[in-house]
């Protein structure tokens, strides 16, 4: 086979065009990301329970909803898809015991989104124009369907517990003068606030014409709410007005979000299995770019978390690496072999071999089908052809030999479990088989070039002077080689000679890499500058969301005060009272440009 390769130059062309079209491809279609999905697919239930405090919640709703959703079928699955349908079978076995307050509220079963790309903010220049509640309207209006048009967007998450609602403040005193429970108030709401299709008049009569009836539906303003008629004894009729205050306000008043001070909404996004973070990141960029032309005065965005800069950062490093490596084989094959047409033969099959993979162990094999072709010619009459077939009779089962060893040592990594193995898994089977494919290139392309391009410039003693070369450069180099070579060989004699000092630097290497591995820092992830921390601020059970904010401020000032910190950086709190836990919690994200 290999025989018929080297005579045949077009097979091992094919086979390499296969491989770049097959590596283009993948460049095109593989998955861009920062890290790997650590966590398994998540499936959340999220419900509303309004006025309902942390032991009834639990006592109603969790409760219930966990004795049903407890061993539910195929929830380890990959498939999280399939997994979000059993659970929301389970959910909905559970609505017939749960609150009425809930189901009107809504259930919701999803999977949740892992990964997040970018984060970024929808803030205000005026407070006292745009509140969080216009701000957080306004970007699940006309911010969150665009952004989720995105290719690749799996979820856009509003940070934010103001969007728009309609408050009902009820009077208890006027309400226990009036003989009133808040069931009233509720079923007269439910009564008197509706979607209806009322039907027409005239249809299928003799009438000239039909009438359609027209209702108008839920109501919509404070004012039409206050003129709800919550009891009516036929003398006294009470409206809503006379026992609370209507007002149209937040749908929860348990937090809030500010951005440097500004009222603001932050939106986290999420990205699906599979898609390319860069490319998310840039459509996501386009979109609000051209949606900020329409924002109203004084309404800006800024981004705060990107992923895209780090995956940036990272490519141009590999960038960067390839053109190194590229230059250096260029360079030592030119040296060593001192013929320039064995320097295009490695310059042409790093390509074929990066496409695959960036990194620079998959040209080793091509080298040294170069090499050993290159020693076959020297005192030798042999022509290129020729040599190349007595290359590969020599060194096929060598080259074949050294890439399983290489890919055996890096399969294993790939049954890796745990966290650590969803990080190596990757990175053990890709170059398991890059080595692979560079094997195939070193066994078909390399030696079909060789036999073309190669000529017999040598003579019969390799250590003459070089005449065609013509540099003194040349043989300096191969009169410095050889002297070193021959010092190798003298040192190799002398270890083999006195095997205790050879035993000692054995263990001495040993013992070494031994206090290297117990001294080296170690980690989950390697430590990257995000200009980016965290903090999270717990207040005593009770406390209130003023006195959190308050808090909070304070810290924010101190850490404007840090020198570190520049003056243009975005400072974003989100303050969020926990009444689960009855205790408030501030969490903040802080960017700094340093």
């Amino acid at each position: 086979m290999l025989k018929k390769i080297i005579d045949r130059p077009v097979l091992a062309t094919v086979i390499s065009l296969i491989i770049v079209i097959l590596g283009v491809i993948g460049l095109d279609r593989l998955p861009v990301t920062r890290f790997p999905d650590i966590s398994p697919p998540t499936i959340t239930v999220n419900g509303s329970y309004p006025g309902g405090n942390s032991e009834t919640v639990i006592r109603s709703v969790v409760t219930p909803l966990e004795e049903q959703i407890n061993g539910v079928e195929d929830i380890k699955v990959v498939n999280a898809d399939q997994a979000a349908v059993n659970v929301q079978n389970r959910v909905q076995q559970a609505t017939p015991i749960l609150p009425q307050e809930v189901i009107r509220m809504g259930l919701t079963t999803s999977k949740q989104q892992n990964s997040m790309v970018m984060l970024f903010n929808l803030y205000t220049d005026d407070n006292s124009r745009y509140d969080e509640k216009f701000l957080q309207n306004y970007a699940n209006i006309n911010l969150i369907p665009q952004v989720k048009r995105v290719k690749g967007v799996g979820q856009a998450q509003v940070f934010g517990t103001k969007d728009y609602s309609m408050r009902i403040w009820l009077n208890p005193q006027r309400m226990s003068s009036y003989g009133l429970v808040p069931a009233d108030v509720s079923n007269a709401i439910a009564d008197q606030s509706l979607e209806s299709a009322p039907g027409k008049l005239g249809e299928e009569s003799k009438a000239a014409l039909e009438y359609v009836i027209r209702y108008k539906g839920k109501k919509n303003i404070p004012e039409q709410y206050e003129n709800i008629v919550v009891k009516n004894d036929g003398t006294n009729i009470v409206r809503l007005k006379d026992v609370a205050r209507v007002e149209f306000g937040a749908i929860s008043y348990s937090g809030d979000n500010l951005s440097n001070g500004k009222n603001a909404v932050t939106v986290a996004i999420m990205q699906t299995t599979g898609s390319n973070a860069n490319d998310i990141e840039i459509g996501i960029d386009k979109s609000i770019e051209q949606l900020s032309k329409s924002f109203p005065p004084g309404v800006k965005y800024s981004k705060v978390v990107s992923t895209k800069e780090k995956l940036d950062e990272a490519t141009s490093q590999v960038k960067s690496t390839l053109i190194e490596a590229f230059i250096l084989v260029f360079i030592v094959v030119f040296i060593f072999l001192q013929d320039f047409r064995s320097t295009i033969i490695p310059a042409i099959a790093v390509p074929v071999a990066i496409i695959v993979l960036a990194i620079g162990i998959v040209v080793d094999d091509a080298i040294v089908v170069v090499e050993s072709v290159h020693s076959n010619m020297e005192g030798t009459n042999l022509t290129g052809k020729e040599a190349t077939h007595k290359s590969m009779r020599e060194i096929t089962g060598a080259v074949i030999s050294i890439t399983l060893v290489m890919s055996a040592v890096f399969i294993p990594i790939g049954f890796m479990e745990g966290s650590a193995g969803l990080f190596y898994k990757q990175f053990a089977y890709t170059l398991a088989i890059a080595i692979i494919i560079s094997a195939v290139n070193a066994l078909t392309l390399t030696p079909a070039l060789c036999a073309v391009l190669l000529k017999n410039n040598h003579t019969g003693d390799s250590h003459e002077q070089k005449k065609g070369f013509g540099k003194k450069f040349a043989n300096a180099f191969n009169i410095g080689f050889n002297n070193m070579t021959n010092r190798y060989l003298g040192g190799l004699k002398f270890l083999i000679n006195h095997k205790l000092i050879s035993s000692g630097l054995i263990l001495g290497i040993i013992g070494f890499s031994v206090w290297l591995m117990n001294t080296t820092p170690k980690s989950f992830v390697p430590m990257e500058d995000d200009s980016l921390f965290m903090y999270s601020l717990s207040m005593p059970p009770g406390t209130g969301l003023d006195k959190t904010t308050e808090v909070s401020n304070k810290i924010n000032k101190i850490i404007k005060e840090i020198d570190a910190v520049h003056e243009n950086t975005s400072i974003t709190g989100f303050n969020l009272l926990n009444n689960s836990a009855g205790s408030c919690l501030c969490n903040g994200i802080r960017k700094i440009k340093t």
